[in-house]
């Protein structure tokens, strides 16, 4: 009398995987340690039913973006009260298609203009490099200031357990 146990591997299919919704507060959080977390919760790599070809992430709402600190030795800045001497040396750049069109922004000039793109550069380098990140990406949304326009989506707040390492 023989019982066939198999184990079946479940495998997710976009028309039945139902994204959640998370908030965090990105006050005080180290970029990296940070972007390394957001990055897990958009691959879907927090759920055991993670499937690499198919996008099986959350949607995250981050609000303060503009409060979020790189490590180092803190620095006396007017408007940014976590600045840091890395946020200081940090450079981010970009090739417009020109010759010579290479744009460097240094990290100071890229918190007064656009706070968010700090952190959507380091999510956005520590995605996969396939045809899912764009769609990972846009599943994260960045917004300045303590409120947001996604309170209709209900979104939980984000599990302790996926933030260990960023404070």
């Amino acid at each position: 009398m023989a019982v066939d146990i198999a184990q079946r591997t479940s495998v997710a299919k976009n028309e039945t995987f139902e994204p959640q919704w998370y908030h965090v507060d990105g006050e005080g959080q180290i970029v990296g340690r940070f972007a390394s977390a957001l990055a897990m919760v958009l691959m879907g790599k927090h759920k055991a039913s993670y499937t690499a070809h198919v996008n099986t992430g959350d949607f995250v709402v981050v609000t303060n973006v503009e409060k979020v600190r790189f490590s180092g030795a803190e620095m006396a800045h007017d408007t940014h009260p976590n600045f840091t001497t890395k946020m200081a040396r940090k450079t981010y750049e970009h090739y417009t298609g020109y010759p010579s069109g290479r744009k460097i922004t240094t990290g100071a000039t890229m918190l007064e203009k656009h706070p968010e793109k700090i952190l959507q550069e380091a999510v956005r380098r520590m995605l996969p490099k396939n045809k899912l990140a764009k769609s990972m990406l846009m599943r994260l949304k960045l917004h300045t200031g303590s409120e947001h326009p996604h309170q209709s989506q209900n979104p939980q707040p984000l599990p302790e357990h996926l933030l260990t390492r960023c404070k």
